[in-house]
């Protein structure tokens, strides 16, 4: 069966959307949206660590992506409320799996990245 996309080209578009969905702030901002609508003040203290140019320039591409949805409402100031799209939440299963994949598995990272330093230095000192 013929695909109109091949990601192993690098001249595939999909790529680009790969590049999106593995940075660590888009899958933090997709879990935690996961959770429902949420406002852009509320991400930004819950994704811990991410500044505010980033927060913004994630959720714009996620939301060109078709990942995400932004509803602005007429207060004063404006009130936005950023979303999973149905698309986001077809991703937003595999984004948890992966993101929290990292948080039970640090253990048996750290380990293994100690012994790999331990044989780096070892080596390099021989």
């Amino acid at each position: 069966m013929k695909r109109d996309y091949d990601i192993y080209s690098d001249l595939c578009p999909a790529r680009a959307v790969l590049d999106r969905i593995a940075d660590k702030w888009a899958l933090l901002i997709m879990d935690r949206l996961a959770l429902g609508p949420t406002r852009f003040n509320v991400l930004k203290r819950d994704v811990s660590g991410i500044s505010q140019k980033v927060l913004s320039q994630t959720l714009k591409l996620l939301e060109r992506d078709g990942l995400v949805s932004r509803k602005a409402y007429p207060t004063v100031p404006v009130t936005v409320e950023y979303a999973l799209t149905p698309l986001g939440e077809n991703l937003s299963m595999a984004v948890a799996a992966f993101a929290h994949w990292a948080e039970s598995n640090m253990d048996a990272i750290r380990k293994a990245q100690l012994a790999y330093d331990r044989r780096e230095r070892s080596s390099a000192q021989a």
